[in-house]
C-alpha cells in the first residue's frame, strides 16, 4: 500500500518530517518542574517581536487584556511610626471597587523632596509582609532602603495579612472562564501599587524599581514584563529553568505555554536587573545556565553589563546577605543617593506587628466584597469592556492567544488508502481521520464523536454523492484519537478559608489542574487547533474550504473560523445554547474564553469570511 507524505509549500523537497507515532499533546506534558529550554535569539528584531507576543500572552492569561479601568485607589495612609532617619506608615488601597489591599510605606527622613520609589511584593513567608526571621525580613528591607533614600511600598499577596477578602488559593472552572485567579488579581494589585507609589509627592516617578523574593520574585518579573514604568529590578530566588513556581498565584492558564520564567525575566532587557540566586533552592544553576541566557538577550541591545548575578550559599531565602546584594546593585544605578555605609544593615528596630497591621483595631470600609462579590465584579467589568471593543484585529488576536492556536504552515500528512494522519511538524501532534478523494472544493466534516460518526452523517452522504473531496477528522481526544493524558482531569473547586482536611485535599487537586493549564492546552482548545490544521491542509487544493460541523463540534469550528488565516465557509447545526458559564464548562471548557468574548465574539469574527 502506498504511503503519501506531503508538507505545506514544500512538496518538492526530498526530506520531510514524518507524522509522529503518538500525539505530543498527550505524551510531552510540561509541569512546573520540567527543565525548560533557554531562550535563544540571533537578532534584536526577532526578540522584540517575541517580547511583544509574550507581553500579550501574560496579559491575556492574567485577564488584563485589555487593561481594566483604573478606578480611584482611595488611598488611606495612617498610623505613622517615626524613627530618626525613616518613617513607617500603614496603607490601605482599593485596587478594584470594594476590594482592598494592605501594605506598609517606608519613607526616608533626609530632607530631600523627591526619592526613587521601590515596590516590594511579598512571597509565601508565613507572616507575609510582616515576616521578620533570618531567612526573610520585609521590615528590615523596607527600613534599610528608606535609610538609603528610597520610598518603599511593601504590599500583601491576596489572602495574607490585611488582604483577606479572598483566600490565597481559588480558581473554580467558572472563574477560569473569565481569567479570574490569584495570579491575575495579584498582578493587578502590583500595577495599582505602582500607580500609588508613582503618585506620591515625594517619589520621582521616573525612577521606579522593584524587588521581591520567591512568589514576590514572580510578581517582580511579571510586572517588569508588562509595565514600562519600572527602571531597575531585582527578582530574588525565582528565575529558574527547572522550577516555575509552585502556587496558583504564580500560575495561570496559558501563562507559560512555550515559555518560562527565564524568558519572561529577560523581557526587562535592556534595563538594569540583578538576579539573586541561592545554592539551596531551584535557582542553584542560575550563574551558569539562566544568567548567561538572559545576558545574551541583553547583549542584543549592547547592554550585557546591565544584568548581573549573585549567588548566596543558603536555602530558599531573602536573607541579609541577599538583601545587601540588592542594596549595592540599586545604589550602583542610583548614584549619589546615600552613604555607602547604609548599604549594610545595622541598628534595625522592628515595630510590633500590631503597629504595622493595617486592620489592627480597624475594619474594612462598608461594602467590602467577598470572593463571590469580587468575581461578579470582575465578570461585569470584563463584559462591559467586551461590549465596547470594535477593533476586530485586537479581538481576533486576543482570542487566538486565549486558545493558543495557529494557522500552521508546516503540516505534514500520511495517507494509507482512506486513512489520513496530519501533523504540525514543529509541534509533533497528530490529527487522524478519513480522506475521500474527489473533485471541487474540499469539505471537512467534523463530529464530536469522531470521524466514524461523521462518516455516518447525512451531510457526509450528501457531499459524497456529489463527488466532493472530503476530510473527516478525529479531533483531539475524540473517536480514534482518545488516549491517556496525564494531568488533564477537571476537579472540584478550591475551598474557602477554614476548609476541612478533605476539602484541602480537593484543593490540592484543583491547584494541580490549574497549574497543568499553565503549561498545556485544554482539550477543547486542542480541538480548535486540529480544525485549523485540517483547514490549512485542505486549502492547498484550490484555496477554498467548507467546514461542516454539528453539536459541540460546531462550537469548535466556529472558534476556528474566528481566528483562521485561511478563508473558510462554515456550516453549523445543532449548536448548543451557550448562555451561561455552566454551558461553557460543559461544551467548551477553555480558560479565559469568556474574558475573550465567548461564542458571540467568535461568531462575529467568523462572519468576516
Amino acid at each position: 500500500m502506498v504511503v503519501v507524505t506531503t508538507a505545506l509549500n514544500a512538496e518538492s523537497q526530498p526530506t520531510r518530517p514524518h507524522v509522529p507515532e503518538q500525539d505530543a499533546r498527550n505524551t510531552e506534558i510540561v509541569t512546573t518542574d520540567t527543565h525548560l529550554p533557554l531562550p535563544q535569539f540571533s537578532s534584536l528584531k526577532d526578540w522584540e517581536q517575541r517580547k511583544a507576543f509574550l507581553r500579550a500572552q501574560i496579559l491575556v492569561s492574567a485577564g488584563l487584556s485589555p487593561m481594566p479601568e483604573k478606578t480611584p485607589l482611595h488611598a488611606q495612609i495612617f498610623g505613622k511610626i517615626e524613627a530618626k532617619d525613616y518613617t513607617i506608615e500603614k496603607v490601605l488601597l482599593e485596587p478594584l471597587p470594594g476590594f482592598y489591599l494592605g501594605g506598609n510605606l517606608y519613607r526616608p527622613r533626609n530632607g530631600k523632596e523627591r526619592h526613587p520609589g521601590i515596590l516590594n511584593p511579598q512571597g509565601h513567608w508565613p507572616n507575609g509582609r510582616l515576616e521578620n526571621e533570618p531567612l526573610y525580613s520585609a521590615p528590615s528591607l523596607g527600613i534599610s532602603l528608606a535609610r538609603q533614600g528610597y520610598v518603599v511600598f511593601a504590599y500583601d499577596m491576596v489572602g495574607y495579612n490585611d488582604t483577606l477578602q479572598v483566600p490565597h488559593r481559588f480558581g473554580s472552572a467558572e472563574q477560569r472562564l473569565w481569567s479570574f485567579g490569584p495570579l491575575g488579581l495579584q498582578l493587578w494589585d502590583s500595577i495599582r501599587s505602582l500607580d500609588f507609589l508613582a503618585s506620591l509627592d515625594d517619589v520621582d516617578a521616573g525612577r521606579l524599581g522593584i524587588t521581591g523574593a520567591s512568589g514576590g520574585g514572580t510578581q517582580a518579573f511579571l510586572l517588569t514584563a508588562v509595565d514600562d514604568r519600572l527602571q531597575f529590578a531585582s527578582p530574588v530566588n525565582m528565575v529558574s529553568a527547572i522550577m516555575q513556581g509552585g502556587d496558583l498565584c504564580e500560575n495561570a492558564p496559558g501563562l507559560r505555554l512555550n515559555t518560562s520564567n527565564v524568558e519572561i525575566a529577560a523581557m526587562f532587557a535592556p534595563k538594569p536587573m540583578l538576579l539573586v540566586s541561592a545554592t539551596g533552592d531551584w535557582t542553584h544553576n542560575v550563574p551558569k545556565e539562566e544568567f548567561p541566557a538572559i545576558k545574551r538577550i541583553y547583549d542584543l541591545y549592547g547592554k550585557g553589563d546591565e544584568v548581573e548575578v549573585v549567588q548566596i550559599d543558603e536555602k530558599h531565602n531573602f536573607n541579609q546577605l541577599s538583601r545587601e546584594a540588592v542594596y549595592r546593585f540599586f545604589a550602583k544605578h542610583n548614584p549619589g543617593l546615600s552613604d555607602n555605609r547604609e548599604l549594610s544593615e545595622h541598628d534595625i528596630s522592628i515595630p510590633k506587628v500590631q503597629e504595622m497591621e493595617v486592620l489592627s483595631n480597624r475594619t474594612l470600609p462598608a461594602g467590602a466584597l467577598d470572593l463571590n462579590g469580587v468575581f461578579r465584579m470582575w465578570q461585569e467589568r470584563a463584559q462591559a469592556q467586551n461590549d465596547q471593543i470594535q477593533d476586530r484585529a485586537f479581538l481576533r488576536e486576543r482570542l487566538r492567544q486565549t486558545l493558543a492556536v495557529e494557522t500552521p504552515q508546516d503540516v505534514v500528512s500520511e495517507i494509507k488508502g482512506r486513512s489520513i494522519v496530519l501533523s504540525r511538524a514543529s509541534k509533533h501532534d497528530r490529527v487522524a481521520g478519513i480522506w475521500i478523494d474527489g473533485k471541487g472544493e474540499t469539505a471537512i466534516v467534523i463530529d464530536a464523536g469522531g470521524s466514524a460518526l461523521a462518516l455516518a452523517s447525512d451531510v457526509f452522504k450528501q457531499l459524497n454523492r456529489r463527488g466532493r473531496p472530503i476530510l473527516l477528522i478525529d479531533a483531539f481526544q475524540t473517536g480514534a484519537a482518545r488516549a491517556p493524558r496525564a494531568g488533564d482531569v477537571e476537579v472540584a473547586p478550591l475551598p474557602k478559608v477554614g476548609a476541612t482536611a478533605d476539602e484541602e485535599e480537593s484543593a490540592d487537586a484543583a491547584a494541580g489542574y490549574g497549574k497543568f493549564l499553565t503549561f498545556n492546552v485544554s482539550v477543547d482548545a486542542a480541538r480548535v487547533q486540529d480544525i485549523l490544521t485540517a483547514v490549512a491542509y485542505a486549502s492547498r487544493r484550490d484555496g477554498n474550504v467548507e467546514v461542516f460541523a454539528r453539536g459541540d463540534a460546531a462550537v469548535w469550528a466556529t472558534f476556528a473560523a474566528a481566528v483562521s488565516d485561511v478563508p473558510m465557509s462554515l456550516h453549523v447545526e445543532s449548536v448548543p445554547a451557550m448562555t451561561s458559564d455552566a454551558d461553557y464548562v460543559q461544551h467548551f471548557n477553555v480558560a479565559g474564553i469568556l474574558r475573550a468574548g465567548g461564542l458571540p465574539t467568535a461568531r462575529a469574527l467568523a462572519t468576516g469570511w
